[in-house]
């Protein structure tokens, strides 16, 4: 799998009243006089209350482009993330935020989730920590330190995708993709703000992390979405532990099995999970349809 280089972001800038019945009582024969006067036969009609103006949508933006489709973005206080952009936007677009596994790369999940999702949304894939044991200093490789810190690092690229891009960036619900790694530490996260990740999609782990407390705390939420995208036999037997333990509490699954290719998330792992994707996204309609 090729490696994505850092390029530069280039980007855009960018009632009357109502009459009273007159009438009085007529005693010499006890019956009540319903004539009217004149004057109120005339009266005019009320003037219709004029209706409200209609909702107009905002104008469209600028086209979004750049010289490369997969840049790199400045993260103040972590390593630089990998973000690949909808090019050609001209209206807000949501996020996915794709972790890799354990030695690994971002530009690789950058690299495999543009080819799934294309230019429907940005995709944000947090760098982590450097790992020591690399093959080279040509082929850095990385990890995540702990979920508590990747939730912190998702956080402040959220916040610089943001400020780099403006007006072209949903501020909904993400849609977090992770593999192995990036699968485990994602479940925790979403038990501990599942408003912010309602749809996940876990290829290759995450499932032991499904405690009760994190499923109670992911079910809580209305429209939770779990897909898990599995190669190996294993993966397939944990997957289907945490399918009914998430199903008993409410929470919508699919399990997605291909043929074992490995542990991995490009080729035929990537094919099923791209067409799983109206699945997952069902309801949504941020995500628009690629181009």
């Amino acid at each position: 799998m090729s490696i994505v280089g850092r390029a530069p972001t280039l980007l855009p800038r960018i009632l009357t009243p109502l009459a009273l019945l007159a009438g009085g009582c007529d005693s010499s024969r006890g019956v009540e006089n319903t004539a009217l006067a004149p004057e109120i036969l005339a009266a005019p009609a009320p003037k219709p209350s004029p209706a409200p103006p209609a909702a107009t949508s905002p104008p469209p933006l600028p086209s979004l482009q750049s010289r490369y489709p997969i840049v790199s973005l400045s993260v103040p206080g972590y390593s630089d993330a990998s973000v690949s952009l909808p090019l050609d936007s001209t209206t807000k677009r949501p996020v996915v935020v794709a972790t890799h596994g354990n030695y690994d790369r971002p530009e690789w999940q950058c690299e495999v989730w543009r080819e799934i999702i294309g230019n429907r949304a940005f995709i944000l894939c947090p760098r982590g920590i450097q790992r020591p044991d690399s093959p080279s200093l040509t082929d850095i490789r990385f990890t995540y330190e702990n979920n508590e810190v990747l939730e912190k690092e998702i956080a402040a690229g959220l916040y610089a995708l943001r400020k780099e891009f403006g007006d072209y960036v949903d501020d909904g619900p993400i849609l977090y993709t992770g593999f192995s790694l990036g699968a485990i530490q994602g479940v925790t996260i979403a038990g501990r703000n599942p408003k912010q990740a309602r749809r996940l999609i876990l290829v290759e782990g995450g499932h032991a992390a499904w405690k009760p407390e994190v499923v109670k705390a992911f079910a809580a939420e209305a429209n939770g979405r779990v897909l898990f995208v599995c190669s190996l036999p294993d993966c397939e037997k944990d997957a289907n532990w945490a399918i009914a333990r998430l199903n008993k509490a409410g929470v919508t699954t699919r399990l997605v099995k291909v043929k074992n290719v490995g542990h991995r998330y490009d080729g035929p792992v990537a094919e099923a999970t791209r067409n799983a994707l109206p699945w997952i996204l069902a309801g949504d309609n941020r995500f628009g349809s690629n181009h």
